[in-house]
């Protein structure tokens, strides 16, 4: 029963990572054609469906940790995973005004070339049981430049929309109300860009110590 459940959990994670990393590279793909073609201004358009579908289907991996079907600590994967859902569909998708701005070709380039590497390098390890030295490389090092580059872009979308915020009032909970509560979706940004540094270099120095550790076990190996 045990091998059962072990052979269902590994194909379930295998279709589930090449799944999703079909998705990222679809959005890649759009990403550097819609760029070469015409220019940033239209990267958003050109990519919306795939980015969302990518995106959201990463909340899958809360459940994974959450069940215990990774390794991967929750504490470590919902910060990240919020965070860009929370640009995705909190800035992107709510804010049409910030789509233009070349910061989402950053943004979607960083982000999908981080994940082409991840989902590639967990699907090969779960269809096989190994994934080849070199990916396992890029798995854990190219973070280096994707990271500053897509929290700054993050960072700087979120900023931009913040006029947008208070001039439309959009996700604000004003009083008097049955709930006797208030809630200001631009004060929540201002928060959200206020957790974004201190919460950006923990997750920095963590990928750090990961790699110390992945490297290292893999320098044993060989």
């Amino acid at each position: 029963m045990a091998s059962f459940l072990s052979t269902v959990r590994r194909v379930y994670l295998t279709i589930y990572n090449w799944m999703v990393f079909v998705g990222w590279f679809q959005v890649l793909y759009l990403a550097l054609r819609t760029l070469y073609e015409t220019d940033y201004t239209h990267v958003y358009h050109a990519v919306e469906k795939p980015l969302q579908l990518a995106q959201t289907a990463a909340v899958l991996e809360i459940l994974h940790g959450l069940v215990g079907l990774v390794r991967s600590p929750v504490t470590a994967t919902l910060p990240q995973i919020g965070s860009r859902l929370y640009v995705t569909w909190g800035i992107l998708w709510s804010f049409p005004e910030t789509r233009t701005h070349v910061l989402v070709s950053s943004l979607v380039i960083s982000w999908s070339i981080t994940e082409i590497i991840r989902y590639s390098f967990f699907g090969l390890k779960e269809a096989l049981g190994f994934a080849p030295s070199w990916l396992l490389w890029l798995r854990y090092s190219t973070f280096f430049i994707f990271y500053p580059t897509g929290i700054t872009s993050e960072v700087g979308l979120i900023y931009i929309a913040l006029p947008y915020i208070k001039a439309s009032d959009k996700y604000c909970i004003r009083m008097p109300n049955k709930w006797n509560y208030a809630f200001d979706y631009f004060y929540a940004a201002i928060v959200a860009l206020g957790i974004y540094f201190p919460g950006g270099l923990h997750m920095y120095l963590y990928m750090i110590g990961q790699r110390k550790k992945a490297l290292s076990k893999s320098g044993k190996k060989d």
